[in-house]
């Protein structure tokens, strides 16, 4: 018999809104991810892409739930919940047994501890300033005209590491700008950036306590070459997922279906 159920999450980011539909046995059935967060017209395309994809209309939605920064900012949904517990929720779904989540966001970077039950037990933050997320690698792939998602594969070609010595993003900029003038290689400055971040992380995951498996969520799990070398710093198997940077709003889908259920 097929689902009759449709429940729907939404986390609008500061620079990306995702929207996944989830049905009465927990498949999801539509998702959409575009650039573009809160104060745009993103999450109500999100919305309507992922309507479209599961076929259906809005008012087959049971339950809605909104995340994320922006999530106070729309107010038709009938839940909200903080992204903390959205990605407990869905890293739980998309990882079962694991332990510690390390989610690198557009603005933010958060490490999350589970229990045993899945229960999120403790958390760690760095929302204070843009060096170690997304915006980061943003910022330094701009510095030399690249896109954020040609780093991985400059870092693959890279034979020595490029010192990044400033802690902030603005600084950082002006030091990549400094060696590209000075001659060093573009792959070893990528390099270098790379383990900016993976000092920044490693020093957050260690404030939390790190306990295997670990998982890895947001879209800088996209960068294969940056989870690699966070992998070899913390010396554990690191999990990822195709669809890690959902995890916000399959949370949300997910909490959306347990209210139904209560």
């Amino acid at each position: 018999m097929s689902a009759k159920h449709y429940f729907l999450g939404i986390d609008i980011g500061s620079t990306t809104s995702k929207c996944v539909i989830v049905d009465d046995k927990n498949n999801i059935v539509g998702k959409s991810l575009k650039t573009g967060g809160a104060g745009t017209k993103s999450p109500e395309e999100v919305v309507q892409e992922s309507l479209n994809q599961a076929q259906l209309s809005s008012k087959d939605v049971e339950i809605s739930c909104a995340t994320g920064y922006g999530r106070k900012l729309i107010n038709w949904t009938d839940y909200e919940l903080s992204e903390l517990s959205c990605h407990a929720i869905g890293g739980k779904y998309l990882f079962p047994g694991v332990r510690t989540i390390i989610d690198i966001g557009g603005q933010d970077a958060k490490v999350l501890k589970l229990d045993e039950h899945g229960s999120m037990t403790k958390f760690i933050m760095n929302d204070k300033c843009a060096a170690g997320t997304g915006r980061f690698l943003d910022m330094m792939a701009n510095a030399f005209g690249g896109k954020s998602s040609d780093l991985s594969s400059y870092d693959e070609k890279s034979e020595s590491i490029a010192q990044i010595s400033s802690t902030c993003s603005v600084f950082a900029e002006s030091e990549v700008i400094s060696k590209l003038a000075s001659g060093e290689s573009l792959p070893n400055i990528v390099a270098g950036v790379h383990e900016s971040v993976v000092d920044r992380t490693v020093s957050l995951v260690k404030r939390a306590g790190i306990v295997e498996p670990v998982a890895m969520t947001g879209g800088v799990t996209l960068n294969t070459s940056l989870v690699k070398r966070l992998e070899k710093r913390l010396d554990v198997t690191i999990h990822t997922s195709p669809i890690a940077q959902y995890n916000g709003a399959l949370g949300a889908a997910l909490y959306a279906k347990s209210k139904f259920e209560e």
